[in-house]
């Protein structure tokens, strides 16, 4: 659900798909599904690569590029802890990521920290990092966005994000905010369901080609609200306030931390 609150109001409500993956497991579930891969050619593939792209984060697996992410902010993942990233696949070949997210627990399965990944269509991505529980199995962050992620949204307002670990429910909230005003409030929800090769067999025909879709829709909904004539914010326009983004676009590289 995406629901744009000011200066115009603007809402939508989609049925999506997404894959809830342990890290230590990818291989396995690879092995068992046959249309699904790991970094090889498939009908729908999971790359390392997709995942915290930078200089500095060049290990082999994303476990280890995020384990080195959380070490360099401070936050030591102990070696027998358990990763869920919740996200979507390539579909023949192609890859496009609003947002994921990285449950990080303890090997009993307490939450430790989670990581948002925040992707824009300039295939630029910025992780933010929720350093512990702010409730049972919850987690919450407001903080400066510093990142284009519309043209439609300006640079200087606040993400507040509120999530829940994933159980037999997917519970996220990300809202744009301006000060105590929300300006955009966004949902993520569902119920969790095996990961099967039957399964993920009936999304291909229920959800077809998911990824392509999620790229149509951002622009059909980009021409909507230039249509109701809301203020454009180009990419170029503020490069200070845009800050910490892995695979920075050429408008901001130069200016990129």
């Amino acid at each position: 659900m995406h629901h744009r609150l000011a200066p115009k109001e603007h809402h939508f409500r989609y049925r999506i798909f997404m894959l809830a993956l342990d890290l230590d497991e990818l291989a396995a579930v690879a092995a068992r599904i046959p249309f699904l891969s790991r970094n090889r050619r498939n009908l729908y593939e999971f790359r390392d690569r997709d995942h915290l792209t930078l200089p500095g984060f060049e290990h082999a697996t994303l476990k280890e590029n995020l384990v080195e992410y959380l070490a360099q902010n401070g936050i030591r993942f102990p070696a027998d802890g358990r990763i869920t990233l919740v996200t979507l696949p390539r579909v023949f070949g192609y890859i496009f990521n609003p947002v994921s997210f990285y449950f990080c627990a303890d090997a009993a399965g307490a939450p430790l920290c989670a990581v948002v990944q925040v992707g824009n269509t300039f295939r630029e991505m910025k992780p933010y990092l929720l350093r512990e529980p702010s409730g049972e199995n919850a987690f919450r962050l407001t903080t400066p966005k510093h990142f284009y992620v519309s043209p439609f949204s300006a640079l200087d307002l606040d993400f507040d994000f509120k999530l829940r670990v994933p159980g037999e429910r997917l519970d996220i909230h990300i809202d744009d905010r301006e000060g105590a005003r929300a300006i955009l409030v966004t949902a993520l929800t569902g119920e969790r369901a095996p990961l099967t090769a039957a399964r993920l067999a009936w999304f291909t025909l229920k959800y077809p080609l998911i990824t392509l879709r999620v790229i149509g829709l951002i622009h059909w909904h980009a021409f909507l609200l230039w249509a109701k004539r809301l203020p454009f914010h180009r990419k170029a326009a503020n490069p200070d306030l845009q800050r910490e983004v892995f695979n920075p676009h050429a408008s901001i590289a130069g200016r990129t931390p």
